[in-house]
């Protein structure tokens, strides 16, 4: 299986073919969770199989948005599916990855330590320094498309989120979960302040 050419692959198409209105899903975020997923494999002790196909799962999450934004993750299985089979991946291999993207379809359900590693990788942002910045990109992101309307429904979305977020990973817990929680302090105390 040629796990840097299908990496490579698509993030050649995410680079040039995504629109220019994800600010928070473009391919930046790809790569984002690229290096996250390298990180957490390494810190959960994956073997090195285990690690190849989760960089392609993390290649690969996000593609569905070139064919959209609704039901990306399944529209990403089907970009996987019919481009994986070119870079040698077997039909075995290539359900294990649309197992993992399928995982961090919002609420995130990952069945199995790969899932689970890719589903933190993907959100590793909540626990980081750099929550604010990526996050007013999805609050851009989402105002553009119609979903979010200001800033006040933004943070109560934030908030309803944070707070029905867990990490899956030691990693995630014990590195990201404490600096999360002090985000969430910050946003539950600026929706207390809302007077409507």
């Amino acid at each position: 299986m040629d796990y840097a050419g299908a990496i490579e692959n698509i993030l050649k198409q995410l680079e040039s073919d995504l629109p220019g209105h994800l600010y928070y899903h473009g391919h930046h975020h790809t790569l984002d969770v690229l290096d996250a997923v390298e990180r957490i494999g390494k810190s959960e002790g994956v073997s090195e199989a285990q690690q190849n196909l989760l960089l392609v799962a993390a290649a690969y999450h996000d593609c569905g948005f070139l064919k959209g934004h609704q039901d990306h993750e399944r529209k990403g299985c089907e970009i996987a599916k019919d481009s994986l089979p070119e870079f040698g991946f077997d039909a075995g291999s290539i359900n294990q990855i649309c197992d993992m993207i399928m995982a961090t379809k919002v609420p995130q359900g990952p069945q199995d330590q790969l899932a689970k590693i890719l589903c933190d990788a993907d959100l590793d942002y909540l626990g980081r320094e750099d929550f604010e910045p990526i996050g007013s990109n999805l609050f851009k992101e989402l105002q553009h498309l119609g979903i979010v309307t200001d800033m006040k429904v933004w943070n109560r979305i934030q908030l309803g989120f944070l707070t029905q977020h867990a990490y899956y990973t030691t990693y995630g817990k014990s590195i990201r979960q404490p600096e999360k929680l002090k985000h969430l302090q910050k946003i539950r105390t600026i929706v207390n302040s809302y007077k409507d």
